[in-house]
Parts: structure tokens; C-alpha cells; sequence
């Protein structure tokens, strides 16, 4: 319950700093998806098996959420008071009594969150592009916005790999140049990375109890299991992946006598399927804004771009180029980390109680080409993990009002600065939407509030489907890398945490397709019998029901097994082990 609690609170603050991103309104409602997501965390099958064991799992997870609460109402204000610092210094230190890879989640992954809040508080005058026609110019330029603010970091779903790298291109400019505001904002996580820095030396080592068998070793290959991981556990919440499948399912079935088939197609189907995102070069005539017509800016005539500009535009615009090299290369990376980084700890081997002894007993163990081939269930575990995270992920499918508030196409959100889109007169801005401001209790209006409620009793997802940013994403990875990466030992308890701040991460989903007359959507609204279930699962995530139903199996199962299936540890001559005692199956 307290579990459940504290993910309650910390899904609902999420909700309240995502919805504030682009509204003047605070957020003050617990949305059913909050309530619902709290639950199916609490019977995540290790959690809950843990719970009824003498572990610090469930405890160490919990310290973990009470920091990371305290740190989203921290970044819910431009400046924290002196007592909330020393609270979190406290919280974080708390953190490493139960697990010593806590640091890196207190640390880099709310710290880092924190920085990019302070950079985020500079909220520099918002101006229009000026006419560019060199590279060096245009480079300038953006370096020069970058230092005052103006950074990119673009919401998941709009990431592409190009915007990973600006993001952290713009926050290291913008950090290097406002280095008091970030370390105002940090010192009590620099705090706590000192306070565990000293005890590393006092102690000798990271390690309290046996540091023979847990000696700090480079281990990649973690950041390849941790996706399958992902998949398995999250499963349901990979369901949209289905829907394409199935739609090609029902274009190819024949369409005679189908009701949908002279049909109008839904209407969240139909509606504004423009996609809410910025253009490159000279295509963003497609992005030129009402004030561009009416002053007739579109009807100049500009210089040509230089030829590096051009050529940089031309690469970083068309997304069909960068997105095949990136993948290639992720998969290059998987492929020479199982070669030269697959490591085996003797636990693995030698304690046949634990699932993961028969894991890697029947994949890696199997045969060498086994382990390469892995390489494919791990891409695409990964690639569904960070498309469920972003929501409707552009990377497949256009965006639509039903996806989230970006989608409609009424503008794009903040903290928009692609330093290669270029301004030839057609859209002086990458976004018109102003920088969100401290939302103080003096500053809320009371009509918004009604008008926000009212707005949730309409649509109880409204504030649920808005998906986490391009940085969050990366300081996440960051921090999951850095936990996992030096545990020789592949344990599922180690994936505890970086699940849980994931599962947390993910919006909410409704049933939706992208266009089209035969889709799955289109059909169920246009049936009377299957019309008022379509209906309701607009309003309410039907992955969620699945999610809760495969977790209690998942528990069922393991719990069975672990209560009827007792054996007892023999030698290979016969010879009783462990005097005897029952030896039982779990994670």
C-alpha cells in the first residue's frame, strides 16, 4: 500500500509538470490513469514477490520514489527554499542505506532533471529567426540562443536521433554559460554525491558485505538485457504495435458485406492528422505562421543559402536517412558488445534456484550464434520500450489530437531550437508557444480551474497522454547505464528501479488509429454493438486492464511455483546438499 501510495503521488506530480509545460493552469487533479498505474506497479511481479521475502528491494524502491517525489515538487517552482534542500540531501542519503547504485538515481537522474529545470528558469525574450546564410552564421547563432536558454529539447515523441544530440548540445552550452543558476539548483544532489564519495574511501569500496564476488567490472551487455526485461513485463503496453498488423490483416480480408466498408472512418481517426512539427530548409512553407500571411512574408524573395548550409539542412531535414544509419549503427554497437563484453558470473551458473539460471542455460549458453542472434529481440524490445515511453512515437505513424495536446495540430510545445531549420522568409519560429512560467497559488485564476475541470470530466485523459521530454529520456538512459553497467551479475532485482521510473514515465494511450477507413477503430466506432466499448476505451486505457490481469498471472504462476515445487540441492553422485533443506524456484 505505501508502494502504491507514493507511485500515486509521484504519477500525479509527472501529470502536473508535463500539463504545466504549456498552460498557465496548475493541475490539481488525480487522474484515473495515476490511480490505475499506481496499482499495476504495486503487483509488478517483482515487487510483489520480494514483498513477502527478506529483501531490501521494496524498500530500497521506496526510499528511491519519496526522493524522487520530493524532486518533482522542487522543479514544480523556479527556486527551492533552504530547508527543501537540506530535506533532499537528506532523502538522497537515505537512498544509499538500502542500495549504493541509489547515487546514481538520486544523483544524475533527478539531479540531472534538475539542471535542466534551472536552464529551463532562464525563459530568455523569444525572438524570430533572422535570415541565415552561412553555416558558421547559423551555428553562431543557435550557440548564442543555447546560452541564454533557448535550448532544444523537443517531447519524445518528436525525437529524432538528430535531437538527442542537440538537446545535449544546447543543455551543455546553456549550463557552461549559466553555471551559477544550475549549481544553485544541484548542490544538494553534488552534496550527496560527496557524502557517498567519502564513505567509498573510508570503506574501501563501493561494497559493504562480500566484495570478492562484487567487484566493479564494465558490463555492457546489461543495457542489452534490460530490454527484452522491459518487453516481457510490460507487454500489454505494447499493444498499439499490434494494431498496424492488424490493419493489414483487415485490408487484405475481403470488405464484402463489412459494415465499415461505405463507412465514414472515426472521427479521432479522421481529424487533424497534420502533425504538429517543425520543417527544414525551404519545405517550411508547410510551418508558416498566420502572422507570416498577414504581412505577405512568404511572397519575398531571399538569397540563396550557402552550399554547407544547405547540405547540413538537406541531412538533418530528411529523417528517412538518419533514422536507417542510426539504427544500423545501435545494432553495430549490440553486435561488438556481445562479442567482446558477454560476461558469465559464477552466481549465474551455480544457483539453479533462480529463473535466470535457465535463461541463460537455453539462449546464451545454447550456442555462440545464439548469442548474436539475440541481437534482434533485443533492438526490437528496445525500440517498442522507447516508443511506448513516448507515447505515439513518429517514428511509425503520423500525429493526431488523439495521440496528445501536440497533436492537435494547433502548435508545437516549447523548448524548440533545431539549430539546421533554417529561416528563408516562409516561418520566422520554430514554436509560438511561450516558455512555461511559475504557476504560484496568487497567480492561478479560478475560472481556468473550472474551465481545466470541466476539461478533464470530458476527456479523464487530457493531462495523461502528454509524453516526458527528449532530455528526461536521455538522463534516464544515462542513469540506467550507470547503475547496471558495473554489475558483473545479471539480476532482475537490479532492473527493479530503472522499470519503475520507466513504467512511471509512460502516458497514458487511447484507442486510436491513424487515419484510414478499414482500420481496427474506424470499425468498432462504426458498429452499434462495439461502439459503446470504442467509446470507452477513449476515455480510458485499455492496456491497463490487460497490464493488471498479466501481472496477477505472472504472480500466480511464480507464487505457485514457489510454494508446490520445493526440490532438494544433490551432487552429482547423489550426495544430499545443504543438509537437506528445501531448495525453492524464484526470480
Amino acid at each position: 500500500m505505501t508502494l502504491a501510495f507514493l507511485v500515486l503521488k509521484c504519477r500525479r506530480e509527472i501529470e502536473a509538470r508535463l500539463y504545466e509545460a504549456h498552460t498557465s493552469t496548475r493541475l490539481r487533479n488525480t487522474s484515473q490513469y495515476a490511480v490505475h498505474t499506481a496499482l499495476n506497479i504495486a503487483l509488478f511481479p517483482l515487487l510483489f514477490f520480494f514483498s513477502g521475502l527478506y529483501y531490501t528491494d521494496v524498500a530500497s524502491t521506496a526510499a528511491v520514489l519519496v526522493a524522487y517525489l520530493n524532486h518533482l515538487k522542487r522543479i514544480g517552482r523556479d527556486r527551492s527554499s533552504a530547508l527543501n534542500d537540506l530535506t533532499t540531501i537528506f532523502l538522497g542519503i537515505v537512498t544509499l542505506f538500502f542500495r549504493q547504485t541509489n547515487v546514481f538515481w538520486v544523483v544524475v537522474y533527478m539531479g540531472g532533471l534538475e539542471a535542466v529545470h534551472a536552464v529551463k528558469t532562464l525563459r530568455p525574450e523569444q525572438v524570430d529567426q533572422p535570415v541565415i546564410l552561412t553555416l558558421f552564421r547559423q551555428i553562431k547563432y543557435f550557440a548564442w540562443r543555447y546560452s541564454l536558454g533557448d535550448i532544444h529539447d523537443p517531447p519524445l515523441h518528436m525525437m529524432w536521433p538528430d535531437d538527442m544530440l542537440f538537446c545535449v548540445l544546447s543543455l551543455g552550452i546553456a549550463a557552461i554559460c549559466n553555471p551559477i543558476r544550475v549549481i544553485r539548483q544541484i548542490w544538494p544532489y553534488v552534496a550527496v554525491l560527496v557524502s557517498f564519495g567519502g564513505f567509498v574511501a573510508w570503506n574501501g569500496g563501493v561494497v559493504l558485505g562480500d566484495k570478492s564476488n562484487h567487484v566493479a567490472t564494465i558490463h555492457l551487455p546489461q543495457m542489452l538485457y534490460i530490454w527484452p526485461f522491459f518487453a516481457f513485463f510490460s507487454l500489454p503496453l505494447l499493444a498499439p504495435y499490434a494494431l498496424p498488423i492488424i490493419n493489414i490483416g483487415l485490408r487484405i480480408l475481403p470488405q464484402a458485406g463489412s459494415p465499415t466498408s461505405t463507412s465514414k472512418p472515426a472521427p479521432e481517426a479522421e481529424t487533424n492528422a497534420e502533425p504538429a512539427s517543425f520543417s527544414f530548409s525551404k519545405s517550411r512553407r508547410s510551418g508558416s505562421s498566420e502572422k507570416d500571411s498577414a504581412t505577405g512574408s512568404s511572397d519575398r524573395k531571399y538569397p540563396r543559402p550557402s552550399k554547407p548550409l544547405e547540405i547540413a539542412s538537406f541531412i538533418f531535414g530528411i529523417k528517412l536517412i538518419l533514422w536507417p544509419l542510426y539504427l544500423l549503427a545501435t545494432i553495430v554497437l549490440s553486435l561488438a558488445i556481445v562479442r567482446y563484453n558477454t560476461i558469465i558470473h559464477p552466481f549465474t551458473l551455480a544457483d539453479n534456484r533462480h529463473y535466470m539460471f535457465y535463461i541463460f542455460r537455453y539462449t546464451i549458453r545454447r550456442a555462440s550464434w545464439i548469442r548474436y542472434a539475440l541481437v534482434v529481440p533485443y533492438t526490437l524490445s528496445r525500440w517498442m520500450t522507447w516508443g511506448t515511453v513516448a507515447g505515439c512515437s513518429r517514428f511509425f505513424t503520423i500525429h493526431t489530437r488523439a495521440c496528445s495536446v501536440y497533436g492537435n495540430g494547433t502548435g508545437n510545445p516549447p523548448f524548440l531550437s533545431h539549430p539546421m531549420v533554417t529561416n528563408v522568409g516562409f516561418s520566422p519560429r520554430q514554436t509560438y508557444t511561450p516558455f512555461p512560467t511559475e504557476i504560484t497559488e496568487n497567480s492561478q485564476d479560478t475560472s481556468k480551474d473550472q474551465e481545466l475541470s470541466k476539461a478533464l470530466e470530458d476527456d479523464p485523459l487530457l493531462a495523461s497522454v502528454i509524453p516526458a521530454s527528449t532530455s528526461t529520456g536521455l538522463i534516464f538512459l544515462l542513469a540506467t547505464t550507470l547503475s547496471l553497467m558495473t554489475a558483473p551479475l545479471v539480476e532482475p532485482r537490479y532492473f527493479i528501479i530503472p522499470w519503475v521510473m520507466w513504467r512511471l514515465l509512460v502516458p497514458a494511450w487511447r484507442l486510436h488509429d491513424h487515419g484510414g477507413y478499414s482500420d481496427i477503430a474506424s470499425r468498432l466506432s462504426n458498429h452499434p454493438k462495439t461502439r459503446p466499448l470504442f467509446e470507452f476505451f477513449q476515455h480510458y486505457d485499455l492496456r491497463l486492464i490487460i497490464e493488471t490481469f498479466w501481472f496477477i498471472a505472472v504472480n500466480v504462476a511464480t507464487g505457485y511455483i514457489f510454494l508446490t515445487k520445493p526440490y532438494i540441492w544433490k551432487a552429482e553422485d547423489g550426495t544430499v546438499l545443504d543438509d537437506g533443506r528445501l531448495q525453492r524456484f524464484m526470480w
